[in-house]
């Protein structure tokens, strides 16, 4: 039987009844009235640093939980570890539990090399300070969704396995191994008579091998051999130990163990990557009804993304978690990133996080009724369905600087300065409460954080305490103090902005006989005691005008 009666996992949340394709979701689990509690299932392999790509299951399904909640029900929302899947690999960087990055070098990495081929639960956490490998990675992820503001359930296969809450399970596929093999045999070649859907941990050496040589249902029991396995091209080499292990001490291949999991913890609802939509989904639609007489949950497919370009991925080390960017961005802003449409493949980048952050501003302004121009009324429904789901409490007197101009703020470490600066520019309205200026300003560290991270036109520091030694000929000056003057105001009805100033600053140099380059590097001498920075009029339209001008006289 093939998996053509469900739902499409492409279509689950489309639907233009719905805003949010998260409803469009919620939609058909209700469609098939689901006993409670509702189970709202992701999952992930413990195998590396847990990365912006474990948050999209975590993510996606927090979204249908929430939505289904909406409807009435109960939800639980698991989160599977399978932390009995072996060590296949030496990963190139690893985290430690306050989920800081660090690379081999400072962690027994050898020590990893000679566990490959067990399960990650019985590997030695390489930092010493949970009770596995698969512990401390697992770990990382729940406090990663805890930091998103997502409750999981997490549960550990290999508690499942040793609890005995997988015997039933096991004890079905070996039962049925010959039509297991059958089942299996459309989706994989190379499954003979000999093949039994096990894999037993070698009680001499500890490694999974897939060497089953007999079975004993009423002992519930294997016998095995240990034997090399391929893991990611290479050969990790078996002891060669003829053993009997229980049904407890050893696992399902994936294709098994993915509806096993379906059936013991009653999972209604599974978003996965599209890599899984064309392999293990549809064989695993198959086993759940050929083998374990259940039906599949409603499943949804969800696009990957990639970081920079690259792709994600822990092993080559191309990652970003969610500890690091919650640094740089309000736990909202991420949350948002994960809201938008699954099916749409996105590029993360650090560099550009401004425009997300933009993005998200502008959702936030037209689901409070606020932006100031034309929004189409599907935005607006998108907006007003979502914008709750993200943030921790809806309060109409939020404040949001935008996000550069935080990073701007940031170039001076003066908080009083930076309050001053953007309640002048319009960011900090006079009557905002104390909590709104507070939450308003704490971007001005995150976006600081961002300059300093991307190296990038905002990476400078306002020397506004003391003023830099500059040695300046008489043209350079008397340039200077003509720039002042525009600045100051003088003879003009109002102030000039900083478009103004920085087209004032090459007519000035011109005037005088001044190189424009050495001009502009005069003035970021000045200010940042540096030889470059941002654009400079327009950094200095954005400051405090009596202290512009005062330092452009040289006077403090």
């Amino acid at each position: 039987m093939a998996a053509d009666d469900l739902p499409d996992p492409y279509e689950v949340a489309s639907s233009p009844d719905h805003a949010f394709w998260a409803d469009a979701a919620a939609a058909v689990v209700d469609g098939r009235d689901p006993d409670e509690p509702v189970v709202v299932k992701g999952g992930v392999s413990p195998s590396g640093v847990p990365h912006l790509g474990h948050a999209n299951e975590i993510l996606r399904c927090h979204y249908v939980a929430e939505a289904i909640r909406d409807r009435g029900y109960a939800v639980r929302q698991v989160f599977t570890a399978d932390d009995r899947d072996r060590l296949r690999a030496v990963p190139r960087q690893l985290a430690d539990l306050d989920a800081d990055i660090v690379g081999l070098g400072e962690v027994d990495a050898g020590a990893l090399g000679r566990n490959l081929g067990k399960p990650y639960t019985d590997v030695p956490d390489p930092f010493g300070c949970c009770e596995s490998y698969g512990a401390h990675f697992t770990t990382l992820l729940a406090d990663a969704a805890a930091d998103l503001g997502v409750e999981l359930d997490v549960v550990s296969n290999t508690d499942l396995y040793e609890s005995g809450d997988f015997d039933d399970a096991v004890r079905t596929v070996l039962t049925r191994a010959d039509r297991a093999r059958e089942v299996l045999g459309h989706y994989q070649d190379k499954v003979d008579q000999d093949y039994v859907p096990f894999f037993a941990v070698c009680r001499e050496c500890g490694r999974l091998t897939e060497t089953i040589t007999g079975v004993d249902l009423d002992a519930e029991t294997v016998d095995y051999v240990c034997t090399d396995s391929e893991a990611d091209g290479d050969t990790i080499e078996g002891c060669g130990h003829e053993g009997t292990a229980t049904f407890r001490e050893g696992k399902l291949p994936w294709r098994f163990e993915w509806p096993a999991q379906w059936r013991v913890l009653d999972v209604d609802f599974e978003p996965f990557g599209k890599d899984h939509a064309e392999g293990s989904w549809p064989s695993g639609v198959e086993i759940a009804r050929e083998i374990f007489e259940i039906e599949p949950p409603v499943p949804m497919v969800y696009e990957w993304f990639t970081l920079e370009g690259e792709a994600l991925s822990s092993s080559a080390g191309n990652v970003v978690t969610v500890a690091e960017l919650l640094e740089l961005v309000e736990p909202a802003v991420l949350r948002y990133f994960f809201a938008k449409e699954p099916l749409k493949q996105r590029d993360f980048s650090v560099a550009a996080i401004d425009r997300l952050v933009d993005e998200f501003d502008r959702l936030e302004r037209v689901a409070l009724g606020t932006a100031d121009d034309g929004t189409a009324s599907d935005e607006r429904a998108f907006a007003e369905r979502v914008y709750p789901m993200l943030v921790d409490e809806v309060r109409p007197e939020r404040v949001r600087i935008p996000y550069t101009f935080a990073a701007v703020l940031g170039m001076t470490d003066d908080p009083a300065l930076r309050e001053e600066i953007a309640r002048k520019e319009g960011h900090v309205p006079e009557d905002a409460p104390p909590w709104a200026v507070e939450e308003a300003l704490a971007r001005v560290e995150r976006a600081r954080r961002w300059a300093r991270r991307t190296d990038n036109e905002f990476n400078y520091e306002l020397q506004r305490a003391e003023q830099p030694a500059v040695d300046l000929d008489a043209d350079t000056a008397a340039a200077l103090d003509e720039l002042a003057a525009f600045v100051a105001g003088e003879g003009a009805e109002e102030p000039p902005d900083g478009e103004a100033i920085q087209g004032e600053i090459y007519e000035v140099a011109k005037r005088h006989d001044v190189p424009v380059g050495d001009f502009f590097a005069t003035g970021y001498r000045l200010f940042f005691d540096d030889d470059e920075g941002p654009q400079l009029g327009t950094f200095l339209g954005k400051l405090d005008r009596d202290f512009v001008v005062a330092r452009l006289r040289r006077e403090r």
